[in-house]
């Protein structure tokens, strides 16, 4: 009798403390399992530590950036469950976020440092992904963007604002009048003007990462860098002219927040992974479209098409005989 109150006990506590978590997981009425266990290891698992490195230990490197595509199938549990916009609320499935979600929430919230991918007073200039230009709110001691400066910003890197045909009658509405109520005597408030973007609206995600060669563990290690979501970029008639990069993220600072957040299996829930292990074990489809050149040129510059490709196989095939040749006997 007294283990199987400790039982019950325990596991009240365990989904007490599941609910206090920062992943959406499922949030039943107390006392209620929705499940046959206490799913608690993702939700609350701790970030694996890199390796650490010194620079007379590392004897040969390479920096590469490659596009993950998310119309791939192979790439689709970065790109699912959509999330949406109804009725001006945002819409979020209750236990699994995409990785666009998670990244519009936390940004939204302070947990993640956005960093303009071009440099805020010459866009002409674009080194983003040195992480150069974070946009944050002023604080003591810091020379950043003011507070209406950061909320300004943040609505061209989350969302674009719409011109509204009848802002300008809008704006000399006096709140509330008999113009501005229904029927049923309810406020009647402008349309948004701001759309934001969601999950379909986000096409690729850019990396930049690090491959070397530890001498002192003896292994050929990759480092991801940082993380850039990119969407369609379209001209003044609504047709995709190319791809525009978002922002840039960086890494090592989005791992304490993608550990916490459960990517779906597509045949076993039971052994359904965090968001950092799904890039630890590079659980994705992607291809070069740049590497560290005496031109400093990406691959569209020279080739095109199919030859792009062939090119973007050729710098894998080399970085894998590289490795290889190190353990021919």
């Amino acid at each position: 009798m007294k283990r199987l109150i400790f039982s019950l006990v325990m596991l009240i506590g365990a989904i007490s403390f599941a609910q206090d978590i920062r992943g959406p997981i499922a949030n039943p009425a107390p006392g209620v399992l929705d499940g046959v266990y206490v799913k608690e290891h993702v939700p609350t698992k701790k970030v694996i530590p890199y390796e650490y490195v010194r620079e007379a230990d590392v004897t040969w490197s390479k920096r590469i950036w490659r596009v993950i595509d998310l119309r791939e199938k192979f790439n689709h549990p970065l790109y699912y469950p959509l999330d949406d916009l109804q009725e001006g609320m945002w819409k979020k499935n209750t236990t699994r976020w995409s990785l666009w979600t998670i990244i519009r929430h936390h940004v939204m919230t302070g947990d993640l440092t956005v960093y303009s991918p071009y440099n805020p007073d010459w866009e002409d200039w674009k080194d983003g992904d040195m992480f150069k230009y974070p946009i944050v709110p002023n604080t003591p001691g810091g020379n950043y963007y003011t507070d209406q400066e950061f909320r300004e910003r943040m609505f061209v890197y989350l969302g674009v604002e719409q011109i509204d045909p009848f802002a300008e009658a809008l704006k000399s509405v006096v709140w509330p009048d008999e113009d501005s109520i229904d029927a049923e005597g309810n406020a009647v408030y402008p349309p948004s003007d701001t759309m934001w973007y969601m999950s379909k609206d986000i096409v690729q995600y850019r990396i930049k990462e690090d491959w070397f060669f530890d001498k002192e563990r003896s292994v050929l290690d990759v480092r991801i860098i940082g993380i850039a979501p990119v969407i369609y970029s379209k001209d003044n008639n609504g047709n995709i002219s190319g791809f525009e990069e978002l922002f840039w993220l960086y890494f090592p600072e989005c791992r304490y927040v993608f550990q916490n957040f459960f990517v779906q299996s597509r045949h076993n829930d039971s052994q359904r992974m965090s968001f950092d292990d799904l890039f630890w074990k590079r659980m994705f489809q992607s291809y070069i479209v740049k590497q560290t050149n005496l031109y400093d040129r990406e691959i569209d510059s020279y080739k095109a098409g199919v030859d792009a490709l062939l090119e973007s196989e050729r710098i894998k095939e080399k970085i894998f005989e590289f490795e290889h040749d190190l353990w021919s006997f």
